[in-house]
């Protein structure tokens, strides 16, 4: 059976559940393909901390075999729980917050909505913030007297030419969702492969100035056993997970726009993994050439990129980097939350001023000094989302593949009093397992012989609340009996 395109907008339009932003999507809006999802995932994986990621790794003692086998790994299995949830959005052309009506019910959709959008904003003005680095280093490698420009004024503790620089980046993040997905799609079909190939380009320049692939790709594992590189190997693996754990939750996001589950699932299984293990690996190359160089090895592209000595070469490098933190800000941390914001008030939030409200958080969260402490906010606040990603995950899968059998109301996921409105708008037993899952994800940050469960938080909250919400839910949906679930794997 093809995937059935449903146009219901005429019916549901006067639901204070409903705007035409989370209405599901019709024949004429599936214009994405495999090549647009390959590209977006491209877009979203070439970013700095993708570059970077091998040299964590290796700085716990892997060698550079190792470190690309855990990351290639972790992203191979974090493509399961992505690919899961890619395929309501295609089949029913909804967005992630809709989608979560079904478990968590029509009004209770807004708790993991916001959970999802609160993580989202944090890095948008994270991302916001390093994006305008870039172009605050740029400047002043252009621009005589940028640094001292302001002298020693201060807006909300920036300089006058870092708060410049931010605003200029974020400016441009919100010039591009608020002109729609559409915008975003033609601006990630590009900026992907254009920063692929100026890093392809980077890495050839410093193997050729280096006369070979540097020391980096000859050094040995610094683990003398299994067992010690076991010990290691876990919970990176884990931490490979976790990096893509927020977009298993809002692919749907994504997927709503695709012609086909077949095309989007091509295109996200080219595009992730292999960016991915590709991009970490020109980092190891580049890097390891930098150590000839320069003396020593550079992990930070834009140390390398400064160190340049032609304008040209400068200005090309830091549009790459700039070009690649925008695709990966406004895919991954900026249109989720726009959709999620609007789910709070349908009627008063469309996805552009979702996109707005992020932004705005962006700026009051004031990232330049959660920066400056990043053991409170990052590795502390953000470090717990995992723990409660991963819940939220195990629910929502568990009830559209299990108990649902992937078969959904689509009209009552947009009505008031119909099947997923459940206790006043709310699945007590979805958020009976949210709150288990949590739990047992995050006591080991408590507690401390039981550390080893917050080292695998995602997984642990994945199981507890997925399993939970099975026995929970048992016999309760109309789906639950449906032998049927083979059928509708391929629509």
């Amino acid at each position: 059976m093809k995937e059935e395109m449903y146009e219901l907008k005429e019916e549901i339009a006067k639901s204070r559940l409903f705007n035409n932003d989370l209405a599901p999507t019709t024949i004429n809006e599936r214009t994405w393909n495999t090549y647009n999802y390959t590209a977006l995932w491209i877009g979203m994986a070439h970013c700095i901390p993708t570059y970077m990621l091998a040299g964590g790794l290796i700085a716990l003692g892997m060698n550079w075999l190792q470190a690309l086998f855990t990351i290639t790994l972790g992203n191979l299995i974090v493509l399961i729980p992505i690919l899961l949830n890619s395929h309501p959005g295609t089949k029913y052309g909804i967005p992630f917050p809709v989608l979560a009506r079904a478990s968590f019910g029509t009004l209770g959709a807004n708790i993991p909505a916001i959970m999802r959008a609160v993580v989202a904003c944090g890095w948008f003005g994270i991302n916001t913030y390093i994006g305008g680095s870039a172009f605050d280093v740029l400047f002043s490698a252009l621009i005589p007297g940028w640094k001292t420009l302001g002298e020693n004024f201060m807006i909300m503790g920036m300089t006058v030419p870092s708060a410049i620089s931010f605003m200029i980046f974020w400016g441009i993040e919100m010039f591009i969702i608020y002109r729609g997905i559409e915008m975003v799609k033609k601006f990630e079909n590009w900026a992907g492969p254009l920063v692929i190939f100026l890093a392809l380009v980077l890495m050839i320049w410093l193997i050729v100035k280096a006369k070979g692939f540097g020391p980096l790709l000859s050094e040995p594992s610094k683990f003398k056993s299994f067992s010690e590189f076991i010990k290691v190997f876990f919970p990176s693996l884990t931490a490979m997970i976790g990096f893509w754990a927020t977009l298993s939750l809002n692919i749907p996001d994504f997927t709503r726009f695709a012609k086909s589950q077949k095309q989007q699932i091509k295109g996200q299984i080219l595009g992730l993994p292999t960016t991915m293990a590709v991009f970490s690996g020109m980092g190891i190359i580049i890097t390891s050439a930098s150590e000839i160089i320069y003396g020593k090895a550079i992990w930070d592209p834009v140390q390398i990129i400064s160190k340049f000595s032609n304008p040209l070469a400068i200005l090309i490098g830091f549009f790459g980097v700039i070009v690649a933190s925008l695709s990966v800000n406004i895919a991954a941390n900026t249109v989720s939350p726009a959709y999620d914001f609007s789910n709070l008030l349908p009627k008063y939030i469309s996805f552009k001023s979702g996109g707005l409200i992020t932004g705005i958080i962006g700026i009051l969260i004031m990232p330049w000094r959660l920066l400056a402490d990043p053991s409170g906010y990052i590795y502390n606040w953000l470090g717990t989302y995992s723990g409660i990603l991963g819940p939220i995950a195990g629910i929502m899968i568990c009830d559209y593949w299990i108990c649902r059998r992937t078969k959904l109301n689509l009209k009552d996921l947009y009505t008031e009093e119909g099947e997923y409105f459940y206790s006043k708008g709310f699945n007590v037993k979805a958020i009976i397992a949210l709150i288990v899952g949590v739990f047992f994800a995050l006591i080991g940050k408590i507690v401390p012989i039981l550390s080893v469960l917050s080292d695998y938080a995602w997984f642990v909250g994945f199981f507890v609340s997925g399993i939970l919400y099975f026995l929970l839910m048992y016999n309760t949906s109309p789906q639950f009996y449906n032998t049927e679930i083979s059928k509708h794997l391929n629509e």
